[in-house]
């Protein structure tokens, strides 16, 4: 086992703010790493701290610019392996591409998969990530792969907003292990909404299945981009009779029109945490840090502890 001593934690330009919180949480200095570019653009990481045989951890959210970010993850991992660090892992608090985990149609990639060879190949030991768009990326690692839920800290956060008659709601099919998860821990009741996806960017919100006359609701799910899906599904709940809509969504994109889509919704308030860095949110968001969970992680992964104990805290 390694000391507290031999632990680097680090980031890229991702999202540093997120990075200084878990360090805070942790009592730990971040480690000093310079990200520049070179006038065309060309990354360079260069590591100002000693890493011989040290424990090194890289928090680096795959966005946003999750081109820029992926790559300034890969050169401080081989960075970080040709000083001849012990171990990496990379932390992805958002792994980008993990829409694409599948072909769902003819002559498409599976670039989820090409991303998780990406961070192998680059010299990565380990990773840890939170709230998978599909948990089957698990597999595609051939390292060790710790995944967390952030469903511990948004229940945490919801038991104590005082919301009543409270029902969630699943935004589609995709999303109902994850609504029904929430219902169980706050006891509430179980909604889903049916959804015909038209292509990648565009969904239509049909019908409303289970109870929400009257009821405030709760629609739960791990990523908003641009917002249509959401939007879609408040809308229908709201002509089906729903009382206030709020809505607990684990990574916030925030794409394209998604902002003003927010603003302009029947959606009276929205949870997103902090593993995506925006500068400003919209006054209808709350940020909710999901620093201290990543901490203890990092923590038990050092330590050589269990870490699945964090799964469902």
């Amino acid at each position: 086992m390694l000391r507290d001593t031999d632990l680097i934690l680090c980031c890229g330009n991702s999202n540093r703010k997120l990075a200084q919180s878990i360090a805070d949480a942790i009592s730990l200095p971040l480690g000093d790493v310079e990200v520049t570019r070179f006038s065309e653009g060309e990354i360079l990481a260069k590591i100002n701290c000693d890493a011989r045989n040290r424990d090194v951890f890289i928090v680096q959210p795959t966005c946003p610019n999750p081109n820029e970010s992926l790559m300034e993850l890969l050169i401080m991992i081989d960075a970080f392996k040709r000083a001849s660090a012990a171990r990496i892992t990379a932390v992805l608090p958002y792994y980008a591409y993990a829409r694409q985990d599948r072909k769902d149609q003819g002559r498409v990639p599976i670039t989820a998969k090409l991303v998780a060879n990406l961070i192998t190949t680059s010299g990565a030991n380990r990773v840890l990530a939170m709230d998978l768009h599909a948990t089957q990326i698990q597999g595609f690692f051939d390292i060790p792969m710790d995944h967390l839920y952030s469903a511990p800290v948004v229940i945490r956060f919801l038991k104590n907003t005082g919301i009543q008659d409270m029902v969630v709601v699943s935004p589609d099919a995709g999303s109902i292990r994850m609504a029904r998860a929430f219902s169980e821990k706050l006891g509430t009741d179980l909604a889903i909404v049916d959804k015909r996806r038209i292509d990648g960017a565009t969904a239509k919100a049909l019908t409303v299945i289970g109870n929400v006359s009257g009821k405030n609701v709760m629609i739960v799910d791990d990523i908003i981009a641009t917002g249509g899906s959401l939007v879609e599904a408040a809308s229908i709940l709201k002509r089906n009779g729903a009382n206030q809509i709020y809505a607990a969504v684990t990574h916030g994109v925030l794409s394209g029109p998604a902002v003003e889509r927010i603003q302009k919704s029947e959606i009276q308030e929205m949870f997103v945490t902090d593993s995506i860095y925006h500068e400003t949110y919209p006054s209808k968001i709350k940020v909710l840090s999901v620093a201290e969970l990543l901490g203890d992680a990092i923590m038990r992964i050092h330590e050589g502890k269990s870490v699945s104990m964090l799964f469902n805290s």
